[in-house]
């Protein structure tokens, strides 16, 4: 699978691709994450890529041409499946969200910046646009990171227990059950007995159980869902 990142500031997503889950999905060769400069796209001597928005108010609103020059190019060397810009008013992303996008292959993500892209980069190249919450953060390359990362976890061969995905919360509707491991008592604190049984129907009863009971108490509207 191939991501292509757009950012203004690409050093910013230096330090999440380069460890840990990430790291080791690339040097697999599992998937490929390719971060561009914006400002390499812009016409101007500045190499600016943002101005005043029509109408007035405040802040600054990104430009048409960097963003379409640099997605035309990559169109231009391969088909894409989605065109994805990170807004606050986006969809909000789920689970659900993370398993049908890693199923294709080519995702260019768009990253806003100041006050947010002209409205007409959303028209003509946007295919799908996502929200990481109902809140504002400075740019979209930390939700673009997130988004990554909730993906590549779940294309085969990235983990090393590919089980472990499939366990994961939301993934069946629900909440995780709470988990244990060595010690079996610490403190006065001990795991409850079933897990020590080794009766796997038992024990994936009792998990279930705890499934509903902790999703009921913390997001009962996966319940209601």
């Amino acid at each position: 699978m191939r991501f292509d990142i757009i950012t203004v500031l690409p050093g910013l997503l230096d330090s999440p691709f380069a460890h840990s889950i990430l790291q080791r999905a690339q040097q697999k060769g599992l998937v490929d994450i390719h971060v561009h400069n914006l400002r390499d796209y812009a016409t101007n001597k500045h190499k600016s890529v943002d101005d005043y928005p029509y109408g007035g108010g405040s802040g600054m609103v990104m430009q048409i041409e960097p963003f379409a020059a640099c997605i035309e190019k990559l169109q231009a060397e391969r088909q894409y499946d989605e065109v994805i810009y990170m807004t606050p008013d986006g969809e909000t992303l789920n689970q659900e969200i993370a398993n049908v996008l890693s199923s294709i292959e080519n995702v260019i993500i768009l990253c806003g910046h100041y006050k947010g892209i002209d409205q007409r980069i959303r028209d003509v190249f946007v295919t799908k646009e996502i929200s990481v919450g109902d809140y504002v953060l400075s740019g979209g390359e930390l939700p673009a990171a997130i988004l990554v990362d909730a993906v590549v976890r779940l294309i085969p061969g990235v983990l090393s227990d590919e089980t472990s995905a499939l366990s994961d919360s939301f993934q069946d509707g629900l909440l995780d059950a709470p988990i244990y491991t060595r010690p079996a008592e610490w403190r006065g604190h001990r795991i409850p007995e079933v897990l020590l049984s080794g009766h796997e129907a038992k024990i994936a009863a009792w998990r279930y159980e705890q499934q509903l009971k902790r999703t009921e108490e913390r997001r009962p509207d996966l319940l209601n869902d």
